[in-house]
């Protein structure tokens, strides 16, 4: 049974955050962490309450509501936010439990949070990390160039990338076969440099780190021949960045941004772009199109002999 994080107090509100508490960890089974999380802000939004003088679920008014996120000033946006949700989820279950006859929150909606375009490296840069990983002898370091081969040259998830059997690689037909989010499947090509590092992988890396393991059917293993978990991959581009002398920020989606980003530059179509990243919608692949606009503003700005005075 996960502990559930307490909300002190005896008054009918904080009784009713408590039965909220009990509802998500018992009916939802949301994570220690999730759990916390919302304590923390259904606690803020208490002493929001409190300090407006109300006890009673049932006195909160609209303006109570929108009045939260102006005391939670000075947080970051996406903190607000996320406090703001909490506060509508509690209010929405104590309206449905029938403990208000109205649901003061039903029409308000959290602060929009700035868009975040994502951080693409540079080709250059990409070279460097990739580089780095497969410094040295050794099976360690042909897994890590051909993971980072991969993630790059076919803008994988991570947790797609270490997910990968021996069975989705086509090495003849140059094609990878990846599972992402609901198992939806997609067929890619490989890359010359992909395919090249993956065979160097399967020849002198991977049959030694296998022999340490128990036979598992997953391409990336780690050094007991056990399945590489997304933490060890996070670690081995973290470790690549540091080696590489990167003066960026480098994440495990930093690949996948730059696989997108490069693509568009290079005069991909976005829908084409939107299958190879597993999309089910070409909106969300069309933040990558904001970056390549950037360039091309880039571009004008220093070729254009009109474009500045």
């Amino acid at each position: 049974m996960v502990k559930i994080p307490h909300i002190p107090g005896n008054t009918p509100i904080s009784r009713s955050a408590r039965q909220y508490m009990n509802h998500l960890s018992v009916e939802r089974s949301l994570s220690v962490n999730t759990l916390a999380a919302y304590s923390r802000d259904l606690g803020k939004y208490l002493d929001h309450l409190g300090a407006r003088g109300i006890t009673d679920p049932g006195a909160v008014t609209r303006e109570d509501v929108a009045s939260f996120a102006d005391y939670l000033e000075g947080m970051a946006p996406a903190s607000v936010a996320r406090a703001m949700v909490a506060a509508r989820a509690f209010h929405r279950f104590v309206f449905e439990e029938g403990a208000t006859p109205t649901d003061p929150s039903a029409d308000i909606q959290p602060p929009k949070l700035p868009e975040r375009l994502p951080h693409a490296l540079s080709v250059p840069e990409v070279t460097a990390l990739i580089d780095a990983a497969g410094l040295g002898d050794g099976p360690v370091p042909l897994r890590d160039r051909a993971l980072l081969e991969v993630l790059y040259g076919t803008g994988a998830r991570i947790s797609e990338a270490v997910g990968l059997t021996m069975d989705d690689v086509d090495l003849d037909g140059l094609t990878i076969r990846l599972f992402g989010k609901g198992r939806k499947e997609r067929i890619l090509p490989l890359g010359t440099y992909a395919e090249q590092a993956i065979s160097s992988y399967l020849v002198r890396g991977r049959p030694e780190l296998s022999r340490r393991g128990s036979g598992y059917k997953e391409l990336f293993l780690n050094q007991r021949g056990r399945p590489l978990s997304r933490q060890s991959a996070w670690t081995v581009i973290q470790g690549a960045a540091d080696a590489a002398h990167l003066d960026v920020h480098v994440s495990p989606h930093s690949l996948r941004h730059s696989f997108a980003t490069h693509l568009l530059e290079g005069g991909a179509d976005v829908r084409v772009v939107q299958e190879m990243l597993g999309h089910s919608s070409v909106t969300t692949t069309q933040i990558y199109t904001h970056v390549s606009r950037d360039t091309v503003r880039q571009v004008y700005a220093g070729a254009h002999p009109r474009a500045r005075s």
